[in-house]
C-alpha cells in the first residue's frame, strides 16, 4: 500500500518538483466530489511507495500550478510520475494504471 501524503501548500509542491531531480515522484490530482476519482485513487493507493495527493477542491491553485509546470491541461483524476521536474508518466481517469505508475517509477529510478 502507498504512503499517502497531502500536498496542501506551494512549498510542498516545490519540494516535490525539486525532489524529482533526485528520485521519481508520484503526484495525483483528486476530486473529492467525483466517484471516478475516488475509485482511481483507491486503485492508485495500491502502488508501493509514496503517493502525493492534491485535492483540487481545496487547492485548485496548486492544481493549476501543476498544469503550468507540466504542460498538461488540468483534469481529475490525473496522475504523474515526475523525473527531473518533468512528467515521464501522465494519465487521467481510468487510463491511470497503478502497474504503469510502478513501472515508470522503477525504470526512472535507475536513470537518475
Amino acid at each position: 500500500m502507498a504512503e499517502i501524503y497531502k500536498v496542501d501548500s506551494i512549498e510542498k509542491l516545490d519540494e516535490l518538483f525539486e525532489r524529482s531531480h533526485r528520485e521519481p515522484v508520484v503526484l495525483f490530482k483528486h476530486s473529492n466530489s467525483c466517484g471516478i476519482s475516488a475509485h482511481v485513487l483507491e486503485m492508485a493507493s495500491e502502488i508501493e511507495g509514496e503517493l502525493n495527493v492534491i485535492v483540487i477542491q481545496q487547492h485548485r491553485d496548486l492544481s493549476n500550478d501543476v498544469a503550468a509546470r507540466t504542460g498538461y491541461t488540468h483534469q481529475s483524476p490525473q496522475a504523474f510520475v515526475l523525473v527531473g521536474g518533468k512528467p515521464v508518466y501522465h494519465a487521467t481517469h481510468y487510463g491511470i494504471d497503478p502497474v504503469a505508475i510502478t513501472n515508470a517509477v522503477s525504470s526512472s529510478a535507475v536513470k537518475i
